[in-house]
């Protein structure tokens, strides 16, 4: 599943008066009420994976967790290299891009960085785009606050131009230019393109959780024709869509835009992004916050696995809240009957895919999944997914939940899809090896799949073949970062995030030398800025006073 942060200003709108709940509009809804602060007199936790002692808030999952040896991420030489010396020194042309559908206040340039960092040529250069709204006190300003909200995919100009606002209060604004920058592959900067709108549909509507052998060919004919058309409409630059270059592409842009630190907020995947440019730059970090914390040394079958996990624990949390009330459609018994009662929603559909208001596009029980999973990002879409699963097993309508299937995948309302969905793969096909090649390997995968997610865990598995049968092989793969010598690094973490479990938080902040973990013990996937006051005024502090909290603070 894509790990990108829910973002909004409204709250969504109920089934009954339905509008496109984009992933970017979800959330302001991010109601999760504010909770006490505590701060732990131990030293920084011990990784789970050697010690029985680490604690955690309530709602943590199982603290039984190997993690595999994974080599450093070596940094880079101080000395910028000769060769991209022109790269650094370059001057950022900013013009106002409210005519190009930014919003007002925010400039707009484009940012020159080389296709290959190996191989620099002016001939195949990539433009980045880059958005900022300057600072609102100039005289006290600390520099560009760089922000990321995830995917990988999605973009980092539409959030910092339609959500900065919300996320980042006045005094932060004040001393900070809020500045975006669109990822290689994404948004404007040289989009992903994979496949047109209808053989999109048909992607995003197969079974992937195939029964037979007809399925099994189905599904991995699905995932062919993906990569290939991402490859055909893609070219060269599917080989270069790595974290890693992303992250030398902060740096350059960090240069021009004349800060001799980089300050960065990063959510969920973003963690990772921000991570990295911490391990290949530790003398030029700023202050960095990690949000929803992605843990880079896990192989891609751990990584999916815990995922499997996270979006358990989210449905279970789910489930129990639905149960406290009289017409929960997943009945009032334990988690337990409610994922069985959904599980057998699943096989109903599969055999018999219910209506919705195209007929053409009627609700498969892979739709389905996906609208279920979309509703475990943020407490405040439950009571959507609720009139949903209500509407399909009372009226036999579809339409609620493919409404959320389609916020999920970003599809438009002319049938087109963002290309976020397109990046999501090409980028996380290249940064690490694939989880299974073939459809045995799956085979072998399936049972510790569904140990770990009974409701999820066989779509997670299957979906581990994508990767496998990509067109262009990996570049990247799982690393420890130390990031000896950065400053301060703080590192959040959600007790009960389904995107990212809490143990990736812990195992980031604890392979970070400076890393400083901050716990929050709720629901939804991130931290800051969805209601607690703790976290929020930890982070503001560290932001604006260059003041770190004790580690371990909880929330």
């Amino acid at each position: 599943m894509r790990i990108a942060r829910p973002a909004g200003t409204a709250s969504p709108a109920a089934p009954t008066a339905r509008r496109r709940l984009t992933v970017a509009a979800v959330a302001a809804a991010l109601l999760v009420a504010a909770s006490g602060c505590s701060s732990s007199d131990d030293d920084r936790p011990t990784d789970r994976a050697t010690s029985d002692e680490a604690s955690a808030p309530d709602g943590e999952q199982d603290g039984d967790r190997a993690v595999p040896d994974a080599p450093i991420l070596d940094p880079l030489p101080e000395e910028i290299p000769a060769n991209l010396q022109s790269y650094y020194d370059q001057e950022l042309s900013w013009e106002s891009c409210q005519g190009a559908g930014g919003r007002a206040g925010f400039e707009c340039a484009m940012l020159t960085v080389p296709l290959d960092y190996a191989h620099p040529d002016p001939a195949t250069d990539i433009q980045v785009a880059v958005t900022r709204q300057a600072a609102n006190d100039p005289g006290t300003r600390i520099g560009a606050l760089l922000m990321n909200p995830g995917g990988p995919g999605s973009s980092a100009v539409e959030f910092a131009q339609t959500q900065s606002t919300y996320i980042f209060p006045a005094e932060v604004r004040a001393r900070y230019d809020m500045v975006g920058f669109d990822p290689r592959g994404t948004g404007g900067t040289e989009p992903v393109e994979c496949l047109p709108g209808e053989r999109m549909d048909d992607h995003t509507a197969t079974d992937r959780t195939p029964d037979d052998a007809a399925e099994i060919d189905a599904l991995i004919a699905t995932m062919e024709d993906f990569g290939e058309g991402c490859q055909e409409r893609t070219g060269e630059l599917l080989e270069h869509l790595s974290t890693i270059e992303t992250a030398r592409d902060m740096d350059v842009l960090r240069s021009a835009l004349g800060d001799e630190q980089l300050h960065y907020v990063g959510f969920s995947y973003g963690t990772k992004l921000g991570a990295t440019y911490a391990g290949l730059f530790p003398h030029r970090v700023g202050r960095l916050v990690l949000d929803a914390a992605v843990d880079p040394r896990l192989p891609t079958l751990d990584t999916d696995r815990e995922q499997a996990g996270g979006f358990e624990t989210a449905f279970r949390s789910f489930a129990s809240d639905c149960a406290e009330l009289d017409d929960c459609p997943l009945g009032t018994g334990d988690a337990d009957a409610a994922s069985q009662r959904l599980l057998d929603f699943f096989a109903d559909i599969d055999a018999n895919p219910l209506p919705t208001d195209d007929p053409e596009r009627p609700l498969t029980e892979s739709l389905a999944t996906t609208g279920v999973a979309l509703a475990m990002y943020a407490p405040s879409l439950w009571p959507v997914l609720r009139d949903a699963l209500t509407a399909a097993f009372d009226e036999g309508d579809g339409a609620p939940l493919l409404d959320l299937a389609d916020s999920y995948y970003e599809r438009e309302g002319d049938g087109s899809y963002d290309t976020s969905s397109f990046a999501f793969h090409a980028i996380g096909c290249l940064d690490s090896p694939a989880g299974s090649q073939n459809p045995d390997e799956v085979r072998e995968l399936l049972a510790s799949y569904e140990e770990a997610s009974p409701t999820f865990g066989a779509d997670f598995a299957w979906a581990t073949l994508q990767c496998g049968l990509w067109p262009v092989e990996p570049s990247g793969h799982p690393v420890s970062i130390p990031a000896a010598g950065a400053a301060d690094i703080l590192v959040l973490g959600t007790t009960r995030d389904p995107a990212t479990p809490y143990a990736w938080a812990e195992g980031l902040a604890e392979q970070l030398e400076s890393g400083i973990l901050i716990s929050y013990d709720g629901d939804g996937h991130g931290a800051y800025a969805v209601g607690s006051d703790c976290v929020d005024e930890a982070v503001n502090a560290y932001l604006l006073d260059d003041v770190s909290p004790e580690n371990g603070t909880t929330c």
